[in-house]
């Protein structure tokens, strides 16, 4: 369970920097830009890598916390697929991103919380409510960024077809995970 900790730990660590702005100004006061860029994408990549590596490791043996009714799975599947519109969205300029502000955030929040009605375990819960609680303090933290200038969200006339790019694209992730990489990578299959 340590190794998942500490991925948990590099990763939403690292990422929790962009919430607080006046300590990410002062990194990349020191570091500069690009040197702060690549610490960040650094640390973040070794943290998501050994999140996958501690949560394959903890799950067989995590204690069960709550057995989540079967039913559950058809709720938490339509969230996921909400969430997999959303992330193209985020990178887009369509009205999804316009009227949201940040629709990543908020598909990890929904990734997280769909996760968590049907995996009830331990490591389960320290993963997605690791990951929930991060979406909740960063969405939180937001109307600070705007404020400090670091996150731009509504600094665009939106696009119609931008949004159906973001469907398209969201509806294509999400039938390759649901089919196939969610079984490959995962070790569980969906569908």
């Amino acid at each position: 369970m340590w190794v998942l900790i500490l991925g948990l730990v590099l990763f939403l660590g690292i990422h929790l920097i962009s919430a607080l702005p006046r300590k990410r100004h002062k990194l990349v006061r020191q570091l500069g830009e690009n040197k702060f860029k690549l610490v960040y994408s650094a640390i973040a990549l070794i943290g998501f890598v050994v999140i996958i590596i501690g949560y394959a490791l903890a799950r067989p043996t995590a204690t069960v916390l709550y057995e989540p009714p079967f039913e559950l799975r058809h709720l938490a599947m339509a969230l996921v697929f909400i969430a997999f519109l959303l992330l193209p969205a985020a990178k887009l300029s369509g009205n999804i991103r316009y009227w949201l502000r940040h629709p990543q955030i908020t598909a990890v929040k929904l990734w997280a919380f769909a996760h968590l009605l049907v995996n009830g375990d331990l490591a389960s819960v320290l993963l997605f409510g690791s990951f929930l609680a991060w979406g909740i303090f960063d969405r939180i933290s937001l109307k600070k960024r705007e404020k400090f200038g670091m996150v731009k969200t509504r600094n665009f006339k939106p696009k119609f077809m931008h949004d159906i790019y973001a469907v398209v694209i969201g509806v294509g992730l999400y039938a390759a995970f649901a089919f196939y990489l969610h079984g490959v990578l995962f070790g569980q299959p969906l569908l």
